[in-house]
């Protein structure tokens, strides 16, 4: 969904850096993954078509915070309405 993001902390040795993948249109989502002690953020459109992708060295990963975006009542009655 659009305004869906996840942040990233990474070590980086002395500091440490924070990194976002964002959804950026309608339609999009973030998905996480973690394979082989690689973390891979990726934003997805409907279909499932990867636009890009961010990876990390799983041990070097301090956090990895989902932050999706608020829903309203009307959306939520939305799929209430559509799953019965």
């Amino acid at each position: 969904m659009k305004g869906d993001r996840v942040e990233i902390v990474v070590d980086a040795g002395d500091t440490t850096r924070t990194y976002e993948v964002v959804a950026t249109r309608a339609g999009r989502r973030v998905e996480t993954a973690v394979r082989r002690g690689v973390v891979e953020v990726s934003e997805v459109t409907r279909s499932g078509s990867v636009v890009r992708t961010a990876r990390f060295m799983a041990t070097r990963v301090l956090a990895l915070v989902e932050q999706p975006v608020p829903r309203t009542d009307a959306e939520t009655e939305g799929d209430a309405e559509t799953a019965a």
